[in-house]
């Protein structure tokens, strides 16, 4: 069975593909991107396998 960590981190609009792609080249996988929780910047979960 896999085991997984998480990661959340807020985005910054105008380097949100920057953000995700160097998050991505380190292995995490993009679950699912939500309103912060003042209707800021939007915030994204991410998970990896554990190493």
């Amino acid at each position: 069975m896999t085991k997984w960590e998480y990661a959340t981190l807020p985005l910054i609009i105008h380097a949100t593909k920057q953000i995700l792609d160097q998050w991505g080249d380190d292995g995490w996988e993009l679950v699912a991107v939500v309103p912060g929780p003042n209707g800021n910047a939007p915030v994204a979960y991410l998970k990896r396998p554990k190493a």
